[in-house]
C-alpha cells in the first residue's frame, strides 16, 4: 500500500513538476512582452529591436515545430523553410486577393494563418509518407531536396486573378491574358507585393504560446510517448504495437503546420515575400535555434532563436568581427547544452532534489 502511495505521489512531482516549467516558459514570455511594450509605450526602445519583435516570434515559433520533428521524433529534417514558404505564399495570396471583399482585417488574418497551416500541413502529410522508411542522412537529404523544390518552383509562378477568375502562367505576366483592372499577385521571383501587414507584437507572442502548448500537450500525450519511443527504438516501438507509420506522419503534420503559422506571420511583416528567403540557409538557421537550444527543449529553443535574432543585429557595429563574436556565442551555448561536464553538472543537481523530493514522501507515507 506504502508503494502504491509512494508512485502516485511521484506521479503527481513529475505533473507538477512539468506544470511548473511550462508556467514559467509561459510566464516568461508574457513578462517579456509586457516589458516590450511598456518600453515600446515610453519610447525607450530602438528601432532595430522594435523591427525584430516580430521575427523573433516566428523564428520562435519555427524553432519549436521543428523540434517536434528533430527533438522529440528525433527525424533530421532539414526542409522546414519549405514548410513556412507554403505558408507564407498561401496566407499571403490569401489575403492580397480578399483584402478588398473581407474588410475585418482580425477575419481575413485568422483565415489567412487557417489556410497557411492546413496548406503547409498536407505538405507535411505528404513528406511523412515519402520518407516514411528514410532515416539519417538519407531523410536529411530528401527533406533538403524539397525546401529547394518548393522554392525553385514557387519562383517561376505567375498567378493573377480578374472577373474570371484565378489565372495560372509559368512564363511571364502578359501570357495570363488578364482583363483590364486584373491583378497579378504572384510575379515570379518578385514574388507578393503590398501584402497587408496585419502582423503584430501582440498577434506573435500569442501564436507562439499557442505553438508552445500544442507541443507541450502533444508530447504530455498518450501520441507524445509513442513520438518519444520512436525516437529511442523504432523497433521496439514497433515490437509493442506503436503505429510508426500514424505517428511520424502525425509529428510530420504538425510540425509543418505550425511551420506554416510562422510563414503567414512572415509574410503579413513584410513589404514582398520572395522564395527566395525560404532557401537552405534558413532551413540550417532554424536547426541551430534547435541545436543550440536543446533537442526537446522547447524552452531553449525559443531562447536560443531570440538571442540569435537579435544578437546579428546588435553586433553590426563591430563590422569585421561581428560573425567572429557570433561564432564564439553559439560555441559557448553548444558547450554549455551538450558539454559532458555541462551534462553532468545538470544531471547531478536535478538527481539530487529529486532523492529529497522522494524521501520527503516517503517520510510522509
Amino acid at each position: 500500500m506504502k508503494n502504491q502511495v509512494l508512485n502516485l505521489k511521484t506521479r503527481v512531482m513529475n505533473i507538477n513538476k512539468s506544470t511548473r516549467s511550462n508556467a514559467v516558459t509561459i510566464g516568461g514570455i508574457l513578462i517579456a512582452y509586457v516589458v516590450c511594450t511598456a518600453l515600446i509605450n515610453s519610447g525607450n526602445m530602438s528601432n532595430l529591436l522594435r523591427n525584430l519583435l516580430v521575427a523573433m516570434c516566428y523564428y520562435s515559433i519555427m524553432a519549436v515545430s521543428l523540434n517536434l520533428t528533430v527533438g522529440i521524433l528525433g527525424q533530421l529534417s532539414l526542409g522546414h523553410a519549405g514548410f513556412m514558404c507554403i505558408g507564407a505564399f498561401t496566407g499571403a495570396f490569401f489575403s492580397k486577393i480578399t483584402v478588398n471583399t473581407i474588410n475585418n482585417t482580425f477575419i481575413r488574418f485568422t483565415l489567412a494563418i487557417l489556410i497557411g497551416a492546413v496548406a503547409a500541413g498536407l505538405f507535411g502529410i505528404f513528406i511523412g509518407v515519402v520518407v516514411l522508411r528514410l532515416k539519417g542522412d538519407y531523410l536529411a537529404i530528401v527533406t533538403l531536396a524539397f525546401g529547394e523544390i518548393i522554392k525553385n518552383v514557387l519562383n517561376v509562378f505567375y498567378i493573377g486573378y480578374d472577373s474570371k477568375g484565378i489565372h495560372f502562367s509559368m512564363k511571364d505576366t502578359a501570357s495570363l491574358n488578364l482583363e483590364e483592372g486584373g491583378m497579378v499577385v504572384v510575379k515570379g521571383a518578385q514574388g507578393i507585393s503590398g501584402t497587408p501587414r496585419n502582423s503584430t507584437f501582440t498577434i506573435g507572442v500569442i501564436l507562439l504560446i499557442i505553438t508552445y502548448l500544442i507541443i507541450v500537450n502533444l508530447v504530455n500525450s498518450r501520441s507524445g510517448r509513442a513520438i518519444m519511443a520512436i525516437r529511442d527504438n523504432h523497433i521496439a516501438a514497433e515490437s509493442v504495437g506503436i503505429d510508426i507509420t500514424k505517428y511520424k506522419i502525425l509529428a510530420f503534420s504538425i510540425s509543418a503546420a505550425l511551420a506554416g503559422v510562422a510563414g503567414v506571420l512572415y509574410s503579413h511583416n513584410i513589404a514582398t515575400v520572395q522564395s527566395t528567403k525560404f532557401g537552405y540557409n534558413t532551413s540550417i538557421l532554424i536547426l541551430v535555434f534547435v541545436v543550440l537550444g536543446g533537442m526537446g527543449n522547447l524552452r531553449g529553443s525559443i531562447i536560443a532563436a531570440i538571442i540569435l535574432t537579435v544578437l546579428p543585429e546588435y553586433l553590426r557595429f563591430m563590422q569585421d568581427y561581428r560573425m567572429l563574436i557570433y561564432a564564439i556565442v553559439l560555441i559557448v551555448m553548444m558547450i554549455f547544452n551538450w558539454g559532458p561536464a555541462c551534462i553532468n553538472w545538470r544531471k547531478n543537481h536535478s538527481l539530487k532534489d529529486l532523492t529529497k523530493k522522494l524521501m520527503k514522501a516517503k517520510k510522509e507515507a
